[in-house]
């Protein structure tokens, strides 16, 4: 009833090959053993075990051949080795138990607890081994959710509740941790594993910061130029075609750009069924649903303005200690004002996406002409960036492996995550990407940025899924 999806989501595999996940009761009908493997070293063995194919005739057969009295492990043992071949399936799931294994016993809590069910609790409780109900809950309603949970603690040590098809990192961990309440004997090697577990996540969030800020810092640098002809320099017409061609080309690095980064940030997370939507319209300024785009993503135009202030006023810093402080901070008022003003009029024209030719483009002279186009001066551009790649982020590293159905996400969707982020991590990442839009970023004002976007996830990914972001109005 699901617990070979549990294993998947539990132990991060989606390819069928190595955990087959169906819909279908009956699919595994051999034991695989999947391993937790550190330094080459196993630390935790799971067993996905075929299921009950006759319980009750085998309940019956254990204990004709135990008599009077209620078996134990050794008649489930005499169980396995006389009456294996008749009951092939309860064979092969009870030789590990008897083995030595402890019991992961998982319920669809949707259906009705029937005599067959109750024939199976019982044979796992006469083993003796260390036992966990898993309740795994699909959706919200679960109709027989309590007469189970009313049955459940007479036939197992511990009994916990578990998605296997929504479940995130924590739920994963929180699970793990269960374990150590059934097997005292085994403590040690779990409490490594969870440690090594937790340790490698924490490491995968730090690969995945990298991965966004290496984007950013890529996108945020990148010129397209293209020669300009002396018919084109006298013809508005031939201009206007080689500008709307180097547009294009720009457009399509960015998303290149993007691109490659997601596909870095589902191999982090080791997902093989997510691909990324392309989403062209997202950069095109006089697409309407880049308008909204803009709108709902980025920062608020009061937002702008204070990163943008924060901004201009470490530009003007630099003047002053550029002339020893003789300026005595007037550089860095001016820059102050001159960024919050400069952003408050750019920000209002928030439909503006795409590159205009009259402000995101310029001509540099020299043996010939060149024309430069990128990125586009609309201040609020780094931050879309931003958002896009954490909605990405959130949307691969809740994605539970334990699902099978292909998934595409969404390239411009739900509300913006960097509004609801505090005035210090905002002001952060509007002093990095300063630098960034220079082509010249800062390695100090990096390691600020990637601190903070390491915590930002983390809190992310903790957070309740609706609640992601601040609402699109908020100043």
């Amino acid at each position: 009833m699901g617990k070979s999806a549990v294993l998947a989501t539990l132990l991060e595999v989606d390819d069928d090959r190595i955990i087959r996940v169906s819909p279908t009761p009956g699919e595994t009908t051999h034991c695989h053993v999947l391993p937790v493997v550190f330094d080459e070293r196993e630390l935790v063995r799971f067993i996905d075990t075929p299921g009950f194919s006759r319980p009750l005739e085998a309940m019956r057969a254990i204990q004709e051949l135990h008599g009077e009295g209620s078996p134990d492990l050794g008649t489930v043992g005499r169980f396995v080795r006389e009456r294996g071949e008749a009951f092939d399936d309860e064979a092969r799931l009870l030789e590990p138990i008897v083995e030595g294994a402890g019991i992961l016993y998982v319920i669809d809590p949707g259906k009705p607890l029937r005599d067959a069910f109750v024939a199976e609790m019982e044979i796992l409780r006469w083993t003796g081994r260390p036992r966990m109900a898993l309740l795994n809950q699909k959706g919200e309603e679960a109709p027989h959710l309590e007469e189970w949970r009313n049955r459940l603690g007479s036939y197992f040590n511990l009994i916990r509740t578990f998605n296997a098809h929504h479940a995130r990192f924590e739920e994963r961990k929180h699970l793990m941790r269960a374990l150590l309440d059934i097997d005292e004997s085994n403590r040690p090697m779990l409490e490594e594993a969870i440690g090594l577990i937790e340790e490698e996540w924490a490491e995968r969030r730090e690969e995945a910061a990298d991965v966004i800020l290496d984007m950013l810092r890529k996108a945020l640098a990148l010129r397209v130029e293209g020669r300009l002809d002396e018919e084109q320099r006298h013809s508005e017409r031939k201009r206007e075609r080689l500008v709307k061609d180097l547009t294009r080309r720009y457009v399509e690095k960015v998303r290149r750009i993007e691109g490659r980064s997601y596909e870095r940030l589902l191999k982090i997370y080791r997902h093989h069924l997510m691909t990324v939507e392309d989403d062209a319209p997202a950069y095109e300024g006089i697409d309407l649903e880049a308008a909204e785009t803009w709108k709902k993503w980025g920062l608020s135009r009061g937002q702008m303005t204070v990163a943008a202030s924060v901004a201009g006023a470490a530009g003007g810093a630099l003047v002053d200690v550029g002339t020893g402080g003789l300026t005595h901070g007037i550089g860095t008022v001016v820059g102050a004002v001159g960024g919050a003003a400069a952003a408050f009029f750019k920000g209002a024209d928030l439909p503006e996406l795409g590159v205009d030719p009259r402000r995101g483009m310029k001509i540099s002279s020299g043996s010939g002409r060149t024309l430069v186009i990128g990125p586009p001066r609309n201040v609020n551009f780094p931050w879309i960036l931003l958002d896009s790649a954490l909605h990405h982020y959130l949307a691969i590293s809740r994605r539970a492996h334990g699902k099978r159905e292909e998934t595409v996400i969404a390239g411009r969707g739900g509300e913006s995550v960097v509004r609801g982020w505090p005035p210090g991590r905002r002001a952060a990442f509007a002093k990095w990407f300063g630098g960034c839009l220079k082509g010249t970023p800062d390695p100090h004002r990096e390691q600020t940025a990637f601190d903070e976007l390491v915590r930002a996830l983390e809190e992310a990914e903790r957070a309740d899924p609706a609640m992601r972001s601040a609402p699109a109005g908020e100043p």
